[in-house]
C-alpha cells in the first residue's frame, strides 16, 4: 500500500509512450499486473503516439481514477490535437472495461480499499450515469 509518507503525491503514473524516444514505460508498481494486461498498455500506447504523435501517458489520481494525458513538444507541428481528444474518447469507450479494471487493482493492491468497497462504488456510479 502507498502512502503519502512514501511520495504519493496526488498522481502516480502507470505507464506511458513517446513518439519522440520512441519508448514505452510502466511503472514498476504496476509489475503485478498480469503480462496480457501490461502487452495491451504497451499496444495501445505505442499505436496512440504512432498515429497521433507527442507522448500519452495513463495515470491515476489520488482517488484513483484513471486520466489519459497527452501532449506535444513545442513546434511540433505532426501532432494531430484534434485527433488526439477524438482518440482518447474512443479508447475510453472501446476499453471501457479494461479501464474499470485497472481501477480496481490500484485502489485495492495501491491504495488499500477494500475489494468489496470498490465495486460497491462502482455499481453506484453506474447506477448514477443510469438515471
Amino acid at each position: 500500500m502507498l502512502d503519502r509518507e512514501q511520495g504519493y503525491e496526488d498522481e502516480i503514473v502507470l505507464c506511458g509512450a513517446s513518439k519522440y524516444t520512441k519508448k514505452f514505460y510502466l511503472d514498476p508498481l504496476f509489475d503485478g499486473l498480469p503480462d496480457g494486461i501490461k502487452a495491451d498498455l504497451q499496444i495501445m500506447c505505442v499505436l496512440y503516439t504512432e498515429e497521433i504523435g507527442g507522448e500519452l501517458t495513463l495515470l491515476f489520481d489520488d482517488l484513483g481514477n484513471l486520466q489519459m494525458r497527452t501532449e506535444a513538444e513545442a513546434g511540433d507541428y505532426l501532432y494531430d490535437e484534434i485527433g488526439a481528444v477524438l482518440k482518447i474518447k474512443q479508447l475510453r469507450r472501446e476499453r471501457d472495461e479494461l479501464f474499470e479494471a485497472l481501477e480496481t487493482y490500484f485502489k485495492v493492491f495501491v491504495l488499500g480499499q477494500s475489494y468489496e468497497q470498490v465495486e460497491k462504488e462502482l455499481e453506484e456510479g453506474k447506477e448514477t450515469e443510469e438515471d
